[in-house]
């Protein structure tokens, strides 16, 4: 299941039924959980200074070709990406994430189970990502509160906010759980959860239960997990459609 082309070091560690893809470079100190596919040209486990620890991939994940994972996070099992991702050592992620193609993660971030990242996200350090996230294309989540320097304040996405397409979150701003944050909106101020809020600068628009689905219904948009369950474990679609949270995982 190796590529004859793959190099892979002697020191790391492959589960059950691995497929390793051409021209691959698999480092010391990575672990690759059972049933994952790693694409061709990618390179796990890239030596940092700033981090140690071996990199691990959960059980079931595939990542597409031409990725660089670095040494020193944890992903989850279900662990999905795009093309060309790039991550960087020291983040802890939850089960079943998704990167879309060209999105840069930065490292030293924690994110939650069941996050959504589209294509060309970019993910500062710091961040905190709850679960059940949103975050759309070229979002861009800042740290640094006066740059250039040397202090580091990474924006917090409480569970089931949506980030929309080309948002900027400033250092430090907490996005409240259930909020939405509208496209090309750049967030300075902390989101009250289960609001709006869109602009530059990002001001409060209304309640989300106010938006109406555009579908004919006119049933509300939100929550979201009342109408929008696809590729979502069956467990925790019940405890949504029983209108409870899913708060522990």
């Amino acid at each position: 299941m190796i590529h004859p082309s793959a190099v892979v070091s002697p020191r790391a560690k492959l589960g059950e039924n691995v497929q390793i893809g051409a021209f691959c470079l698999i480092h010391d100190d990575v672990e690759i959980g059972d049933n994952c596919e790693i694409q061709a040209y990618c390179e796990l486990g890239v030596a940092t200074p700033l981090a140690e620890g071996p990199l691990l991939i959960g059980s079931n994940s595939l990542i597409r070709s031409h990725s660089v994972f670095y040494r020193g996070s944890v992903f989850g099992e279900g662990l999905r990406t795009g093309h060309r991702v790039t991550v960087r050592e020291l983040i802890q992620a939850g089960k079943d994430l998704q990167i879309g193609t060209l999105s840069d993660l930065q490292g030293h971030a924690q994110i939650g189970h069941h996050v959504r990242l589209h294509s060309n996200v970019h993910i500062g350090q710091k961040s905190h990502i709850a679960d059940f996230v949103w975050i759309f294309p070229y979002v861009v989540l800042t740290n640094d509160p006066h740059p250039p320097s040397h202090v580091c304040v990474g924006p917090t996405i409480e569970a089931y906010a949506a980030i929309a397409t080309m948002s900027v979150i400033l250092p430090g701003v907490r996005v409240g759980e259930g909020a939405l944050v509208g496209a090309h909106s750049s967030v300075a101020r902390d989101v009250a959860p289960h609001t709006v809020v869109a602009g530059n600068p990002a001001k409060f628009i209304t309640q989300t239960s106010n938006i109406k689905l555009k579908d004919g219904s006119n049933e509300p948009a939100y929550p979201w997990t009342r109408h929008f369950h696809r590729g979502y474990p069956p467990e925790v679609v019940a405890r949504w459609l029983n209108g409870e949270d899913y708060a522990k995982t």
